[in-house]
């Protein structure tokens, strides 16, 4: 994404001061957030407010569109209030004002974006159109003012991404799924076990009472030599595995099996790809990355091989408008902004 860049004026002894609200509205959470921060010093989330619409969309096993930017027109300006009053911050107090563009849900999208340009046109602030990639990329260091080398590895529900990063927008990709992403495989097989939707929390809290060595589930790409990823294969196994036995399946076992396999695919295309960039940290991030036993393998795996795993906190872990703000703080900081007659882009990549 160009960001054109502006001068920034606001500094107290040469440090840089930057208040930040950000809408974060790309598919089915609404979110506000509120970050203050500087150029060298650490950042500080003063408000994170968001409005889940998972009961909303359970019925239907998956996000519906029209359902999701109806909602969210509805609790904005409630999220932008009660954003404002947590953090004792008026509009007019705000240096730029920030939305993510994409990628996402197109109608979502403009509910979110729309918002944050009327902030920035009545308050005559710049505006910063954000990548929901990028948030999530930044998360794990969503209190500090930098970015360091690492490698990010982004497993959500649409997206499983392994990037080369030596900085702020300085990205690489590496790899990324080629069929369904890994949060998409939790879903897929959790509706086949009959879970309730989101199936990824469903599958975590099952597989802790089964025995993850119970059935044997390929591990796609696991020793090529390239860094993509594959879950369709998995989740077809799942399925004729259910067909083929039906009642003697035993569904802890079978959730665990196929949640190890998730999670040996992960770790090993992760470290591998440090191990080829010399990279001696990993930072996770994404929905997926909630997952305990996920983290838990790849902290095993961490001290194993000497390299340091960062995880997004939990609470920044979903979509949430902190991730956003906080890249839209870094853009900031380093003299960037948006044009205000800039589109959504659904399908916006992160490199």
């Amino acid at each position: 994404m160009d960001f054109p860049r502006f001068h920034v004026s606001r500094s107290i002894k040469n440090l840089v001061v930057a208040l930040l609200l950000a809408i974060e509205s790309s598919c089915d959470e609404t979110a506000v957030a509120i970050v203050r921060g500087t150029n060298g010093e650490r950042a500080e989330v003063l408000a994170s407010e968001i409005s889940s619409q998972i009961e909303l969309h359970c019925e239907f096993g998956g996000v519906v569109p029209e359902l999701a930017s109806r909602n969210h027109s509805l609790h904005l300006r409630g999220l932008v209030e009660a954003s404002l009053k947590n953090a004792g911050i008026r509009m007019n107090e705000f240096d730029a004002f920030a939305a993510t563009t994409g990628p996402g849900l197109a109608s979502s999208l403009l509910v979110g974006s729309t918002a944050a340009k009327a902030m920035a046109c009545a308050t005559g602030r710049p505006f910063l159109a954000i990548n929901h990639l990028e948030g999530h990329l930044l998360s794990p260091f969503i209190d500090l003012t930098f970015v360091p080398p690492h490698i990010a590895l982004i497993v959500s529900g649409g997206h499983t991404l392994l990037l080369d990063v030596e900085g702020l927008g300085n990205y690489q990709k590496l790899g990324g799924t080629r069929d369904d992403a890994a949060g998409e495989a939790y879903d897929k097989v959790g509706k086949m076990l009959g879970l309730a939707y989101p199936g990824g929390p469903e599958i975590e809290k099952i597989a802790k009472l089964g025995n993850p060595q119970a059935y044997h589930f390929p591990r796609s790409m696991l020793h090529e030599s390239h860094f993509d990823f594959s879950f369709s294969g998995l989740k077809t196994a799942v399925l004729y595995t259910l067909q083929k036995q039906n009642a003697g399946i035993h569904v802890a076992d079978l959730a665990a099996s196929f949640q190890q396999a998730v999670i040996d695919i992960l770790v090993r295309k992760s470290f591998f790809a440090a191990q080829q960039t010399g990279h001696t940290r990993i930072a996770i991030s994404g929905g997926v990355s909630l997952n305990q036993a996920l983290r838990l393998a790849f902290q095993q795996a961490g001290n194993e091989h000497g390299v340091e795993i960062i995880v997004a906190s939990p609470v920044f872990c979903a979509d949430n408008a902190a991730m956003i703000a906080f890249a839209a703080l870094l853009r900031y900081l380093a003299g960037e902004s948006s044009s205000l007659d800039g589109d959504v882009h659904p399908n916006l990549p992160l490199v």
